[in-house]
């Protein structure tokens, strides 16, 4: 997905928003996330994950080109994404569908199905044996 499909993605699920406005608002939250970062600060959307900046120490590397050649790398900061606990959860239970907890203003809550889910016996239970009855 690009940006403007995201744009697109967003302004059909936010009533009242075109997508001349969603790709602005893409444009301007990405370029605040990297102001931030330049700062050296770190940006962090509770539940989706943290964006920083962190400084990689420079090095001794070898020529692709010429493997018996060292070159040096110099330092240099990189962004970092560490994706928080929902998003990681909602990756690992790709089969189930995605529950918004918290809804956005004028965005219909899209209906999901109720699925049974099976119970699981946990290790003691399986392992126990079953005792008979004798008549």
């Amino acid at each position: 997905m690009n940006k403007q499909q995201l744009a697109e993605e967003l302004s059909s699920k936010v009533a009242g928003t075109s997508r001349a406005q969603a790709e602005k608002l893409l444009d301007v939250m990405t370029r605040t996330i990297t102001e931030k970062l330049r700062a050296g600060e770190d940006v962090v959307l509770a539940g989706f994950g943290a964006f920083s900046a962190k400084k990689r120490k420079g090095r001794v590397g070898v020529n692709p080109r010429n493997v018996q050649e060292k070159i040096e790398i110099p330092a240099v900061t990189v962004a970092k994404f560490k994706p928080g606990k929902k998003l990681k959860d909602s990756l690992k239970r790709v089969d189930r569908p995605l529950i918004e907890e918290e809804s956005t203003e004028g965005h219909e809550p899209v209906e999901e199905e109720e699925t049974e889910e099976p119970v699981e016996e946990s290790p003691a239970e399986a392992t126990e044996p079953v005792e008979e009855e004798r008549a």
